[in-house]
């Protein structure tokens, strides 16, 4: 059944899951950026979103609740043995009445929400489409061989048609005859040729509960990414590209250089 609202459009739901434990970055969710946890900041992203009716942290700490509902927005509780965040992502859809699940991801506080809404507009429009994702353009050579990039391919039709950590191979000669990009004479031509993967998800929700259910497959074991569990299995994912560039909070200079750009733009409007 489609559940509608009321300007008639399929009812999607953005789901942000949230751990409270990080490697690099413990409490990751919860560090400020201009008084606000980094959690509130991407839960009102994702709300500015035109097409997103309702929006949840999911999450496996209740200070994270805490937080989010002291900001407005509400939080679950989620099981803390997910091995990933679409588990639990998966565990919140199943007791919501939605069309769309969205999963944005929990540590990009400048996700920009047109890109939200794109993602979402892709599933609407395309039937034959069961999960839309997003892309940016590489800008920075290093990052064609950065393993913590992803990088994607997709056709004509914009279907994805791999995903990889490592340089996937494209049909261009002068990659294979200098291998590297800086070495080529057209660097800035085939830089272009390379898109970033970005982390943000729009799944139909029937779709998502039995996608999570699925075995992982070799190429997601080995590469880490769990879209290709889907690919693998001849799931068309629809790819857009983002409106425009996010930064994923990792380390310590990523949220500085969040930090920086908050200010700058709250000394624009001030």
């Amino acid at each position: 059944m489609i559940h509608t609202g009321s300007n008639s459009q399929p009812k999607a739901v953005a789901v942000i899951p949230a751990r409270y434990s990080s490697t690099r970055l413990p409490g990751k969710p919860l560090l400020e950026i201009a008084g606000k946890p980094l959690i509130v900041w991407v839960a009102e992203r994702a709300r500015a979103a035109s097409t997103i009716s309702r929006t949840i942290v999911a999450t496996d700490d209740p200070r994270i609740v805490d937080a989010v509902n002291a900001a407005g927005f509400d939080a679950v509780i989620t099981r803390a043995d997910h091995a990933t965040g679409t588990d639990r992502i998966a565990e919140v859809a199943h007791n919501l009445r939605a069309d769309i699940i969205v999963n944005v991801q929990g540590d990009e506080p400048l996700i920009d929400p047109v890109t939200i809404d794109r993602a979402v507009n892709a599933l609407i429009d395309d039937p034959d489409a069961q999960i839309s994702t997003t892309w940016e353009q590489i800008m920075d050579a290093d990052d064609v061989s950065n393993p913590s990039v992803v990088k994607v391919t997709f056709d004509d039709h914009g279907y994805a048609t791999n995903f990889a950590r490592n340089p996937i191979k494209l049909n261009n000669q002068a990659v294979e005859k200098d291998g590297l990009i800086e070495g080529s004479p057209d660097a800035s031509g085939l830089l272009f040729d390379f898109k970033k993967h970005t982390g943000l998800y729009a799944y139909r929700r029937d779709f998502l509960l039995q996608f999570a259910r699925w075995p992982q497959t070799e190429n997601e074991q080995r590469e880490s990414l769990e879209q290709l569990r889907a690919l693998d299995r001849g799931v068309k994912i629809k790819v857009v590209e983002a409106a425009s560039p996010s930064i994923g909070v990792d380390t310590m200079g990523d949220l500085e250089r969040v930090r920086a750009i908050v200010a700058r733009e709250t000394e624009v409007t001030a």
